[in-house]
């Protein structure tokens, strides 16, 4: 059994004592089969009164409110959880579904909705073209998963990783022609490059436990949240695609929330008020380690 240790600290700095507004923090995952969470410890400096709501699309989410002036703020996060997820993953389709195309059920399109349309402009439809260019099979029938794991891997293996401070994320027609991204920018482009060919995509925010501590190769994205794409396959459900590690399937990845758009999940957000360019910045540590 392995026990997974989330610290997530992020602290605010300014050059007087400000005032908080209302901060929405998502740092919660959800007990499921696949994950099942141990214990959770929230701190705040300046203390804070804090409730709990689910949002539309059921992530657990924590509304802190703050009745002292300060000048800093430092919220951390701990988390142990126990998952469960297989070495090597089996993703048993439907077997109308095994084949591109193919057609949702008229039982599942409906609650399918806004996670098969595309957000994001593409004009001379650019990210449809390169989409198309995974459209293809050994013997004239292109295998759906296939389509898939090659998609995920092409991004990483000729794609270049950029973290980047800037909020929010890059179009998808930027990160294609730039070749060059972040995790929340390589997973939007994924998830719009598979609903143009009718998948049905959903972003995923959450933390990535890097093997490299246990002397395993590394991965991108440690020290900081992670993102990466879920696609609903018909027998699979929804599947998990890591499109800057390669990854298919849960395995080191942990998800806390799950949404429509990556606009919808942000970690942290919140208002201060006070003196202008008294904002000194902003540092955030992530660590995950394991317990054996």
């Amino acid at each position: 059994m392995t026990i997974l240790s989330v610290c997530h600290t992020t602290t605010y700095r300014y050059t007087e004592p400000v005032r908080f507004g209302e901060h929405r923090l998502m740092f919660r995952p959800r007990d499921s089969h696949d994950l099942r969470l141990i214990d959770t410890l929230l701190v705040t400096s300046p203390p804070a009164e804090v409730r709990w709501l689910h949002d539309v699309f059921g992530n657990s989410i924590a509304i802190a409110r703050f009745s002292e002036d300060a000048p800093e703020l430092r919220i951390e996060s701990r988390i142990r959880l126990e998952p469960f997820t297989a070495e090597t993953p089996d993703f048993p389709v439907e077997e109308y579904a095994r084949t591109y195309p193919f057609s949702y059920s008229a039982e599942e399109v409906p609650d399918l909705g806004r996670t098969m349309e595309r957000h994001y402009p593409d004009p001379e439809h650019l990210v449809d073209a390169w989409a198309k260019e995974f459209v293809r099979g050994d013997d004239g029938v292109p295998d759906t998963l296939d389509l898939l794991v090659r998609m995920t891997r092409t991004i990483k293996e000729t794609f270049t990783y950029a973290a980047r401070e800037e909020e929010g994320t890059q179009s998808p027609v930027d990160t294609l022609t730039g070749r060059s991204g972040s995790c929340r920018d390589f997973a939007l482009l994924m998830m719009e490059a598979v609903r143009s060919l009718g998948f049905a995509a959903r972003f995923v925010t959450g933390y990535l436990y890097d093997p490299a501590r246990d002397g395993a190769p590394g991965l991108v994205g440690g020290g900081a949240t992670h993102a990466w794409m879920q696609t609903y396959l018909p027998g699979a459900g929804w599947v998990e695609f890591d499109p800057t590690n390669g990854i298919v399937g849960g395995r080191n990845l942990i998800r806390v929330a799950v949404t429509r758009d990556p606009a919808q999940a942000v970690p942290l957000s919140g208002s201060w008020i006070g003196t202008p360019g008294s904002y000194l910045g902003m540092t955030v540590d992530v660590q995950v380690t394991s317990e054996d």
